[in-house]
């Protein structure tokens, strides 16, 4: 059928209402008159693609990636539009969840942006990490939206140039479920390969500890441990959170779902030698405690952040990087519990952290400061960084 397509929603679509029928449209823009085809039907709504474009949005461009759109490649769900027109949607989807999922006035998201991070080649070619999904005949590719179909490609192009320059995806990796390369701040890329999904991954070739610099600190991690995707990511991360908590000399401190350890590293050294810092990380692939071990005021525990914390007495400033799934209440509670004067929390969903910022609101706890970053250009993607604090 032809519809005009009307806001964005999250998770990479746009809403078209038919009839009394809701229809989330990919490879859309709002305001656009499309031919949708349905993909999947559900009870109270259904999911399309756009087929074919007859009234063409301003922000509309021509993806530079050929295995972009319907029935191709689902690892980007924006590249048929302009890098700013992206932002901007994202922009929206960010208000829509805040205020609809965790009720927080529409009056203090006004000029939120997802700001642009920096990259020699724009929207493309960021992307530090890939895995590959592995077809029976050891063909490696990129899997299509929420289908196990795999997309055979001779190139990503949002990945980095020395990951589009090897020979990854046109090796024979039969017998694998998938392959991956790391781009880190090594001399040579990292390759490993899963037997599945659910397997541990198998370094193949390159260093098995990588390297990731920010600033005047170093990090070591193994070839499968967690790490921004995004070169710049991680530097401008850690200088948002500490502008928005101000740490100051002497205060203790929490970096919960540590990873290597980033923000752990960045509040030990602007607390001072007075000061103490707790990372939590339950990932030995991270290597945190191994990455702060030149910080004597700051220490790894080994363990999952629900049931660390209630034992970690009291706090002064607590940042965090959970999951997509997000924190969740007891966490929430947790955290206040310990008495801090600020909490930031750093988002991979939207969704999530309007879950956790109507947990924060029911202790008396409101959100003060927001940023948000587009470290996952061409994607639906994008990271917030908040920050909550007691209401006054």
């Amino acid at each position: 059928m032809i519809v005009t397509v009307g806001d964005v929603a999250a998770g990479g679509h746009c809403v078209a209402r038919v009839d009394g029928e809701v229809y989330f449209v990919r490879h859309a823009l709002p305001g656009e008159k499309v031919r949708i085809e349905i993909t999947d039907r559900k009870k109270r709504f259904a999911f399309a693609d756009a087929v074919e474009i007859i009234e063409a949005s301003p922000d509309r461009v021509e993806p530079p990636c050929p295995y972009a759109g319907p029935g191709k490649c689902g690892g980007c769900d924006f590249q048929h539009a302009t890098h700013d027109a992206q932002r901007r949607l994202k922009a929206r989807v960010l208000q829509d969840q805040l205020t609809r999922i965790g009720g927080i006035d529409p009056a203090d998201l006004e000029g939120v942006e997802v700001e642009e991070l920096p990259s020699k080649e724009g929207p493309l070619g960021w992307r530090t990490r890939m895995q590959y999904a592995v077809d029976a005949d050891g063909k490696p590719g990129l899997r299509g939206h929420k289908s196990r179909d795999i997309i055979h490609i001779d190139q990503c192009a949002i990945a980095t140039e020395p990951i589009r320059s090897s020979k990854t995806l046109f090796k024979d990796w039969k017998g694998m479920g998938a392959v991956g390369v790391v781009d880190a701040d090594d001399d040579r890329l990292a390759v490993y390969t899963q037997l599945r999904r659910t397997s541990r991954p198998h370094h193949k070739s390159g260093p098995k500890l990588v390297h990731q610099r920010v600033g005047e600190f170093e990090f070591e991690i193994n070839f499968d441990g967690f790490w921004q995707v995004h070169p710049a990511a991680a530097e401008t991360f850690l200088s948002c959170v500490l502008d928005q908590l101000d740490p100051q000399d002497g205060e203790a401190a929490w970096d919960l779902y540590a990873g290597a350890g980033l923000f752990a590293a960045g509040l030990a050294d602007a607390i001072g030698e007075t000061g103490r810092v707790v990372a939590v990380e339950n990932s030995k692939s991270s290597r945190t405690a191994s990455n702060l071990s030149g910080f004597a005021n700051a220490g790894a525990v080994d363990g999952d952040v629900a049931e660390t914390v209630p034992a970690l007495g009291s706090v002064d400033l607590v940042v965090l990087d959970p999951p997509r799934s997000g924190a969740g209440t007891d966490v929430v509670a947790s955290m206040i519990e310990a008495g801090p004067r600020a909490i930031c929390y750093v988002a991979c969903d939207a969704g999530a952290l309007a879950r956790d910022a109507k947990a924060f609101a029911e202790h008396g706890w409101k959100l003060t400061r927001l940023r948000a970053f587009d470290a996952f250009p061409m994607t639906q993607h994008f990271e917030t960084i908040a920050l909550f604090e007691p209401a006054k």
